[in-house]
């Protein structure tokens, strides 16, 4: 028998409930994998709220990893006893098992556990197609990433430094400022004691920053703008704080030609080719030590209302998951 959690209705965590279920047969390009961890991320939260809408009831969750147990009869590039780690739909990740398409399945080299594969997918392939698809930094070039503290950004300012980028990120306490600056950033500005806007403009001597990568949404919205230099772009790609209502294109765009896209990671990594060229980055990252992973909070599938709980009160300041 298989443990999953389900959800029949939109609203808060405690939607949220964990049922004992017969696992389906194992469909031909479908593998069977016993999951060792589960990614926890914010968007789980969009998908239980409602904000992201589901086909009710459903699974929820987009990534883990594990081990497969079993192949179907058209699998020819996965074996018995893989280790693999996934990040993409179909949703269901929070179970103890689960039969899963092997598009978005990947092999996990040797050097990663389970607990970091799991960790990284959604957030590591975030960061990816942030920095190589969506506006593909240059070395030497400067930007704005918000919540770098957070799940996404200690990846994702860890891989800019990497990659020689002057990498400026906002926090929303002091406590948070030295995980930013251990994660890459070269300046921090805690935007509850300072006016980000000013400060950037102030870093960057009056020019503004070519982007600014925007997961918070709603509250930094105008500010993300103001902060841009002339042909800057915007990258919205998250609403933590709500999501931006209305956009004036006149006000807002036109006076320095500005670029706006809200990039989504499904449209970014929709075959298996694009999943394996960012996987292959990713790991290779991880493996040179220019990403490294500390795991903030593990928390059981028992404990998943705890967990939604934590994510929407910030109390979770690194890449989490929860253990089958």
């Amino acid at each position: 028998m298989t443990r999953v959690v389900k959800i029949e209705k939109t609203g808060g965590p405690e939607v949220l409930k964990i049922e004992t279920i017969e696992l389906g047969k194992t469909g031909p390009e479908e593998v069977l994998i016993e999951q060792k961890a589960i990614g926890l991320n914010f968007i789980d939260t969009y998908h239980r709220s409602g904000l992201y809408p589901l086909k009710l009831p459903s699974g929820i969750g987009a990534e883990g990893s594990g081990i497969i147990k079993k192949i179907g009869s058209k699998v020819k590039d996965f074996s018995i006893g893989d280790r693999v780690a996934y990040a993409g739909v179909p949703l269901g990740a929070y179970s103890s098992e689960r039969n899963y398409p092997t598009k978005n399945l990947v092999k996990i080299p040797e050097e990663i556990d389970f607990n970091i594969a799991a960790a990284l997918m959604t957030k590591g392939l975030t960061a990816y197609y942030l920095l190589y698809k969506t506006y593909p930094i240059a070395p030497n070039e400067t930007l704005l990433f918000h919540a770098a503290a957070g799940g996404v950004g200690q990846f994702f300012c860890q891989w800019a430094k990497s990659l020689s980028c002057k990498v400026i990120g906002t926090v929303g306490s002091e406590e948070k400022v030295s995980v930013a600056k251990k994660n890459g950033c070269d300046f921090v500005i805690n935007y509850s004691k300072e006016n980000f806007v000013k400060k950037v403009i102030e870093l960057t001597k009056g020019k503004g920053v070519s982007v600014v990568y925007d997961g918070v949404g709603k509250n930094t919205f105008e500010g993300s703008i103001e902060c841009l230099k002339m042909r800057g772009m915007l990258v919205s790609f998250g609403n933590s704080s709500g999501s931006i209502a209305n956009i004036d294109v006149k006000k807002m765009i036109q006076p320095k030609s500005l670029y706006f896209t809200r990039p989504t990671m499904f449209h970014y990594l929709a075959t298996k080719e694009e999943i394996k060229e960012g996987t292959d980055k990713l790991f290779e990252k991880i493996k040179l030590g220019k990403i490294k992973i500390d795991i903030f909070k593990k928390y059981n599938l028992e404990d998943v209302v705890q967990a939604h709980q934590d994510l929407e009160a910030r109390k979770i300041t690194g890449p989490s998951i929860i253990i089958p």
